[in-house]
């Protein structure tokens, strides 16, 4: 398992320094064909969003999905890269005084501390855009039929029905708490969402049978769900420090969580039930899915 660790560690290392270097790429000063210009200061506060850190696992389980069943490893990264540009948009927009209020996230300033409020708005509207700007994009060397399949599957995992309605359920969470099937509805829209495109969309790249993407589709649910119970677990239990932004925020605002309503025990057993059944889901595709089945663990174990 160590040695399994190890590779898996390289493997999410070296695919976060190839995401970040195609972000530092698409963000560059010079306007793409159409655009008329690009803002230095807008662009800077975007540039800023997505590369101050963060282990870039979404991207990660796109790449990974897209290679164990076969896809073209560039489009995979291109994808991986528009689905980090969605996932840094909502960090932005969440930090943001009339969301979450951080000062912190990463160990450095929030957007909106760095620059200015107005500037993380748009910083974050930009990202949401270019992210499907990414997709459509020439570069892209997908089908189209398979273009718009992301764009509509990553539409609904970020929108109304997914991310920002989840954002909505858990800021109504601070007034009334729901009850545990409310709870894990927001957890699935706000956390899962974007984890279950994430290795959905591996099975798109590949042009795969139905059942490969529902297989996957699956999986990335259980590890969406596992993802936010460590999260919930980590912000009653770790430090400020080790996670790079403030912990101990929802319970000092009163909003429900498994954990809480639960208790650690309970939420601990769960976690390591969504492995196991990830690891199910996967079991067909056998030591090709080693990566996979690794990443899972790596959501369940992580320190921050």
């Amino acid at each position: 398992m160590d040695a399994n660790r190890d590779t898996f560690e390289t493997r999410l290392k070296n695919n976060a320094g190839e995401i970040e270097a195609l972000l530092d790429a698409l963000l560059s000063p010079n306007a793409l064909s159409d655009e008329i210009a690009r803002p230095e200061t807008l662009r800077d506060a975007m540039h800023y969003a997505v590369l101050n850190g963060g282990k870039r696992l979404r991207p990660f389980l796109v790449v990974e999905s897209a290679a164990l069943l076969g896809g073209d490893a560039e489009a995979a990264l291109r994808v991986g890269a528009a689905l980090e540009c969605v996932h840094c948009y909502s960090l932005v927009h969440d930090d943001l005084p009339a969301m979450d209020d951080d000062d912190l996230r990463r160990g450095k300033p929030t957007v909106h501390i760095k620059f200015d409020e107005a500037t993380a708005i748009l910083a974050g509207d930009s990202l949401l855009t270019y992210a499907f700007d990414i997709i459509a994009a020439p570069e892209t060397t997908l089908p189209d039929s398979s273009k718009a399949s992301l764009v509509l599957a990553l539409a609904r995992a970020a929108g109304l029905g997914g991310m920002a309605g989840g954002q909505a359920l858990d800021l109504a969470a601070e007034r009334q708490v729901p009850d545990e099937a409310g709870i894990i509805r927001l957890q699935a829209m706000k956390t899962g969402a974007l984890i279950r495109f994430a290795c959905e969309a591996g099975a798109v790249i590949s042009a795969s049978l139905p059942e490969d993407r529902r297989r996957l589709r699956a999986f990335g649910e259980k590890i969406g769900l596992a993802f936010q119970l460590a999260d919930d677990i980590l912000d009653l239990t770790s430090d400020a420090a080790t996670m790079g932004k403030a912990t101990g925020k929802d319970a000092a605002r009163g909003k429900g969580t498994l954990v809480a309503l639960r208790g650690m025990e309970w939420a601990e057993v769960q976690l390591r039930e969504h492995v196991r059944d990830a690891e199910a889901l996967l079991a067909p595709y056998g030591a090709r899915a080693s990566t996979l089945t690794a990443a899972a663990h790596f959501i369940a174990d992580r320190k921050n």
